[in-house]
């Protein structure tokens, strides 16, 4: 595998589009991002102090109805790295990493499919270390506040790097999400609904109980989720 240290890219995960041709898992990684991305096309702030990490990885005969199980290693391969600093952290549904509540990690993948196969998939992760998150408000955490002591952002990548070598079993990813069983907000087409998060399934969606008692499947795509008490 490659890895490729950059000081100031754009955005990792257009960067590594580059090797899409080439066959070779790759891992990207800068100092900072001038222009990078989170989901539903939002900004990520990416100032130097951070790890900005994206990791293309190049599959045979994976099947794309299989897919979320690039998102479960992701994020369960955050969670540990997270872990060998002493801080604990949880999986808010779909792609982020909490600790203590706060976000300390967010994930964004986008996947190559070739008709039924997944052929490919670039990972991004953006994991707070020691970078200045003051402009947020008090919403994210960093390593090193978690850890209460500094964690530089050359010690986090080499744990993420580590980890999202190891294996991931689906359990895992289960085992560590937040907020099952508890009443959660949903907003979804400019609705906010109180629900009972209940479970996720194998492909990614989660099943929630109104107010009413229906059940429901949810598609990240079609929600955001926050919690009760936030």
């Amino acid at each position: 595998m490659k890895i490729e240290l950059l000081s100031s890219v754009g955005s990792t995960n257009e960067y590594i589009r580059r090797y899409l041709s080439g066959g070779e898992d790759v891992v990207v990684c800068a100092d900072e991002q001038t222009g990078g991305k989170g989901t539903k096309g939002r900004a990520f702030l990416s100032g130097k102090g951070g790890v900005y990490l994206s990791a293309l990885t190049f599959y045979e005969r994976f099947p794309a109805a299989q897919s979320f199980r690039v998102m479960m290693h992701a994020a369960a391969a955050v969670c540990r790295a997270a872990e060998r600093f002493g801080v604990s952290a949880r999986i808010k549904w779909p792609n982020d990493v909490l600790s203590g509540g706060k976000k300390l990690s967010g994930i964004l993948i986008e996947n190559v499919l070739s008709g039924k196969f997944l052929r490919a998939s670039i990972v991004g992760i953006g994991l707070n270390a020691e970078n200045d998150l003051t402009s947020l408000g008090g919403i994210a955490v960093s390593l090193t506040e978690a850890a209460g002591r500094r964690v530089s952002a050359a010690e986090a990548r080499e744990a993420l790097i580590g980890e999202l070598s190891r294996r991931t079993q689906p359990q895992e990813y289960f085992s560590r999400l937040a907020y099952l069983g508890e009443e959660v907000f949903i907003t979804e087409r400019g609705g906010t609904q109180r629900v009972t998060a209940l479970r996720v399934t194998e492909d990614g969606r989660l099943c929630v109980r109104t107010a009413e008692g229906e059940l429901r499947l949810l598609s990240a795509a079609e929600v955001s989720i926050r919690a009760e008490t936030s």
